[in-house]
């Protein structure tokens, strides 16, 4: 078991999903966006699930077309749905799955930061914080992350590396990590690597 939540973001593999489900993790995301680069379709999706056990699966879209989401979900059926548009919560407050709202830090400042903080969006499960560029969690990010996850269940998925793990979970009062997948290197094999050091710290605590 491990000591804290943990959300893998773009699996696209077996391995991966496999891997993850055996060391506890407790939510698995698939791009379910066929312009994603790991996008995995509703087929492959299907295999890859019948083979898991006791995880939650997060279908992920940045789509925000309401119908197309609900094909989407028609067609997955996960257990969650992540997306990226705050303006869809109160509306997709009614399809009865928690959602992920995943914000991505590259692309606001620190005043648009805090504003989130402020808007106070309770329509989201779990707020997911990432990065589509890199990214240095200094002290006025940090305090501004914190004031988030003193209101809402914050999933940290920037600045968690083996090195950086004790700290940010002591340092912060988030509700768990969130790391992402990677492709494999043949069928059926994956050096896991980082995610197998901070999967197995989290392990042994």
């Amino acid at each position: 078991m491990l000591s804290t939540l943990v959300k893998i973001s773009n699996v696209t593999n077996l391995s991966d999903a496999r891997y993850c489900a055996g060391m506890g993790v407790d939510m698995l995301g698939f791009s379910m966006d066929a312009t994603s680069p790991d996008y995995v379709d509703p087929a492959r999706f299907t295999e890859i699930r019948n083979w898991l056990a006791g995880v939650q699966i997060v279908g992920e879209t940045d789509e925000t077309d309401l119908d197309q989401i609900r094909q989407l979900l028609d067609a997955y059926q996960p257990d969650l749905l992540q997306i990226d548009e705050a303006a869809l919560l109160p509306t997709l407050s009614t399809i009865g799955k928690p959602i992920i709202l995943r914000v991505n830090l590259a692309g606001l400042t620190l005043e648009q930061l805090d504003a989130l903080v402020q808007a106070n969006p309770t329509n989201a499960d779990y707020i997911l914080l990432e990065s589509n560029a890199p990214l240095h969690l200094d002290d006025d990010l940090k305090m501004v992350i914190g004031q988030l996850a003193t209101r809402h269940a914050v999933l940290l998925g920037v600045g968690i590396s083996p090195a950086t793990l004790h700290e940010r979970l002591s340092e912060l009062p988030i509700r768990g990590i969130a790391l992402t997948g990677g492709p494999e290197d043949r069928p059926g094999s994956r050096d896991f690597g980082e995610m197998m050091d901070i999967l197995e710290m989290l392990e042994n605590e």
